[in-house]
C-alpha cells in the first residue's frame, strides 16, 4: 500500500483576508466584529481567500451599515448565478452599534475601515475599525520603530 503525501495542494481551513494597507494608513481607535450578508458562491470564494480589502470602506445609510468596494472574486465552479464583484454588502450589527459608529463618524470626522475577514463557527465575519487617518510623519515614525525592533531582535539572535 502506498503512503499518501502529507502535503495538500489546497489549505484545509478557511483563509483570513487582511487589509495590511489599513494599518499603515490609519490609526485604529476601536474595533467591532460584524457579520456579512453574502449571496451564493461568495462564501466559497471567501473561504478560499479570493477577496481584496484594499479599497473597501463602510458607509452608514438609513441606520444600516454597508460594506462598499469589497472585491470578491467569482467562484470558478459556479455556472448559473454570479453576483457582482464590487457590490455593496450589508453588515449585520446591532442598532446601538450602528448609531454609535454613525455619531462618532459625524462628530469627530473618523472613518470606518474593514481590517480583516475571517470565519468563526462557520460564518464569515468582518472586523471593522473606527479609524483616524495618519499624517505622513506618523507613518515615517511607525516605520522607524519597526526597523529599530527588527534590529534589536536580530542583535539578540546573533
Amino acid at each position: 500500500m502506498a503512503k499518501k503525501s502529507s502535503k495538500s495542494k489546497e489549505p484545509s481551513g478557511p483563509a483570513t483576508i487582511q487589509n495590511k494597507r489599513a494599518r499603515h494608513d490609519y490609526e485604529f481607535l476601536d474595533t467591532y466584529e460584524a457579520g456579512m450578508e453574502l449571496q451564493g458562491s461568495e462564501v466559497k470564494s471567501l473561504f478560499l481567500g479570493r477577496a481584496a480589502l484594499v479599497d473597501a470602506y463602510v458607509s452608514i445609510r438609513d441606520e444600516e451599515a454597508w460594506l462598499c468596494s469589497l472585491d470578491i472574486e467569482p467562484y470558478k465552479y459556479t455556472t448559473t448565478f454570479q453576483p457582482e464583484r464590487r457590490r455593496e454588502r450589508k453588515l449585520l450589527l446591532h442598532k446601538q452599534e450602528i448609531r454609535l459608529l454613525d455619531r462618532k463618524v459625524k462628530e469627530k470626522g473618523l472613518s470606518i475601515i474593514p481590517i480583516k475577514i475571517y470565519f468563526k463557527k462557520g460564518r464569515a465575519k468582518v472586523e471593522i475599525g473606527l479609524a483616524r487617518g495618519k499624517k505622513q510623519y506618523d507613518k515615517r515614525e511607525t516605520l522607524k520603530k519597526k526597523d529599530e525592533q527588527r534590529r534589536i531582535s536580530r542583535g539578540l539572535e546573533d
